[in-house]
Formats: structure tokens, sequence, C-alpha cells
């Protein structure tokens, strides 16, 4: 006759333990493979703007980035980036040059291409539209969030790449032409796949779309 042998406390409080470690390493696992689990997703059709023909909305991995330009502070560099959104030039684009926590920059349209990506010169493409003037003289604080047409090391040659900063960055100011500002998902940005050994990325995420809301 087989006796039922009863489990000491001890026994009991470790298997406990381990149900409970598994449980938690259960968890830890999706959190870890889910980088968008707690960034929020805004519905730019849910909110009330004041000039809602200068609202972009930037969908990324992780959700909705909304965007408000600043057409009186930079007309030509406003108007050059409407038109390519107009153009749906920046869908699938790289965000090709990713500085943890301080900045991410896409829209190389000729060599950031999804599925087309070339390495070896991504960050020096253009658009074909030709370069515009550098819109530097307003008055604007370069503060997290804010919006700006990346440029080579002289001026009046900006042309489709961008750049949105996640720290403040004073020393932008009167250097770079801002277009505008984050207002909501900044976030999203934060999760943008970033390299630890160069401010380029090997393989980087994409933007899905870009559209202006109206």
């Amino acid at each position: 006759m087989i006796k039922k042998v009863k489990a000491s406390l001890h026994e009991k409080l470790i298997f406990i333990f381990l149900i409970l470690l598994g449980v938690f390493a259960l968890s830890f696992t999706i959190v870890v493979k889910n980088k968008c689990l707690f960034v929020k997703n805004f519905d730019p059709q849910k909110i009330n703007f004041e000039k809602p023909n200068n609202i972009v909305v930037l969908n990324a991995e992780c959700g909705n980035v909304i965007i408000e330009l600043y057409p009186e502070i930079s007309p030509n560099g406003v108007e050059r980036f409407k038109k390519l959104i107009n153009l749906k030039a920046y869908d699938d684009i790289a965000f090709h040059r990713v500085i943890k926590d301080k900045l991410v920059q896409a829209g190389d349209l000729e060599f950031g291409k999804k599925d087309q990506l070339d390495y070896g010169k991504i960050g020096t493409g253009k658009s074909g539209l030709g370069t515009i003037k550098s819109e530097v003289d307003a008055e604007f604080n370069f503060e997290r969030g804010s919006v700006g047409l990346a440029r080579t090391l002289k001026y009046d040659t900006e042309d489709s790449q961008f750049f949105i900063i996640l720290d403040d960055e004073p020393l932008f100011e009167g250097e770079y032409t801002p277009i505008g500002k984050v207002i909501y998902g900044i976030k999203v940005l934060e999760k943008i796949r970033y390299s630890h050994r160069s401010e380029y990325v090997l393989r980087p995420n994409f933007i899905n779309t870009v559209r202006m809301l109206k």
C-alpha cells in the first residue's frame, strides 16, 4: 500500500517561490519583447487643436508623434516639410541617426528608404527638390520636442532631413531652422532603436507614415 507523503512547510514555500519566479520571468520576457507596452498612443481625432492645418501626425512603431508646425517662424522650412509630407515621401524612411535621450534624425529620401538602405551613404541623401535657405534669425528655444531641419556644415543646405530633440539643446538656437515642436507622443521617439557604438544605426527603425491632420 502506497502511503501519501505530505509536503513540509519548507517544501511548500519552495514550490510557491518557484511558481512566482516563473510568473516573474514570463512577465519580464513579455515586457522586454514589447518595448511599446507602456507608451501611450495618442489619437489625433480625439484632440482639439487650435491650428489643425499645422498639425502633423508621424506614425512610428510605438504609436503617433503629433507635431505642431510654426510657419510664422520658418515659412520656407515648413512649406518644404509639408510638401514632402503631401507627397508621402517620408513613408518607410529610416531613423538613421539616433543619440540616446538626445536626438532622432530621419528624412534621407535617397538612401534611407526601407529595404533599399545604403549604409555607406545614408545621411547624405537628397529629395530632388534642391536645398533651401536657413531660417535662423527668429527667436526660438530649442527645448525638448523641438523639430528642426538638418543641414551640412554650411548654412542654406536644408533639404528633406529633419531631427527631433529629446532634451533641451540651447546651442542649437541660431544654428538650425526650427519648423515645429512635438506636442504629444514624444515617448514614442524615446523607443527608437539606437546604437551604443555610433550615432548611425545599423538596423534602424522606420517611420511608418507622416500625414497632415488636414
